[in-house]
């Protein structure tokens, strides 16, 4: 029970946050209400939960050295021994290899999806993480295949989904807003012990991360307000979904709140989880969409 348990700690569930992105597709396609579909959009979460999971332990397989000198992680399964390097390279090779078998069942396009993920973020564990800049838009790439990939999941034939270029524009800049307040959390934390832990962190600065959290702060907010008035979605409800627009700039604006009040910025999943007004935030944005999508007058 215990090699579950630590295996179950090593897949990170709280970070599974990060797939909700997947119903996306389903709910800014007009389809939620569809059974059916909404099966298929919750078997495509589960698929890149589980290949998310064989991801994590990869890379904590090969950063364990780092991760037994670094502050927190060290504390991590692998990295603290629980759980034994052979059991988690199997279950990896395990989890791959069922989430991406069965990802090509539901179409080629999310088998393709899934596929992509899987191989870009083992290169992101194994190389591209220690490159300047690229590690960070990598990261942010991801959450563009997920909402891809959320797409593609409800897919079949007969229905065509249309998917607009802001929706991509705006999840991209989101993440990479994220990703930045995370990489500048890591910084102030490590500290002069940051190159140690890994390098390329010494090619950042927190002057130079402000730079970047201010330009991707303001294209999220800019991209969401393009994707609100000229998708295709807004002009069917004539521009209603602008009224949602409150709920962002809140949105990015708490989030800036952990990042340079609180210094909290480098666990995303975790502050979305334990606070309340920004989970709050979140629910009227949802049901504000929910309601504009599919009650509002056409």
């Amino acid at each position: 029970m215990s090699l579950i348990k630590n295996l179950l700690i090593a897949i990170r569930p709280k970070q599974w946050t990060k797939n909700l992105l997947l119903f996306a597709g389903i709910i800014f396609s007009g389809h939620f209400l569809d059974v059916n579909l909404l099966i298929r959009s919750f078997g495509g979460f589960v698929i890149f939960c589980l290949l998310s999971g064989a991801v994590y332990l990869i890379n904590d397989i090969y950063d364990i050295n780092s991760d037994r000198a670094h502050p927190i992680k060290k504390n991590r399964p692998i990295a603290s021994g629980v759980l034994p390097v052979p059991a988690a390279l199997s279950f990896a090779i395990l989890f791959s290899i069922i989430s991406i078998i069965a990802s090509f069942y539901f179409n080629y396009y999310f088998g393709l999806c899934a596929l992509i993920y899987f191989c870009t973020f083992t290169a992101y564990s194994l190389l591209l993480k220690h490159f300047v800049i690229i590690d960070i838009m990598v990261v942010a790439i991801g959450f563009v295949i997920r909402a891809i990939a959320g797409v593609q999941s409800i897919r079949t034939p007969g229905l065509e989904i249309e998917m607009t270029p802001w929706f991509i524009i705006c999840t991209m800049f989101l993440a990479l807003f994220i990703s930045i307040c995370k990489r500048r959390h890591e910084i102030i934390l490590l500290d002069s012990q940051a190159s140690n832990h890994r390098p390329v962190l010494d090619e950042y600065s927190t002057a130079f991360l402000d730079q970047m959290v201010a330009v991707t702060t303001s294209a999220t907010v800019i991209s969401y307000g393009l994707w609100a008035t000229l998708s295709k979605i807004s002009g069917e409800h004539r521009g209603w979904l602008v009224y949602t627009f409150p709920f962002v700039i809140y949105g990015v604006f708490r989030y800036l709140y952990f990042t340079y009040k609180k210094e909290e910025g480098g666990a995303p999943e975790e502050i979305l989880l334990k606070d309340k007004l920004l989970l709050g935030n979140i629910f009227l944005w949802l049901a504000s969409i929910f309601i504009i999508l599919y009650f509002g007058k056409k």
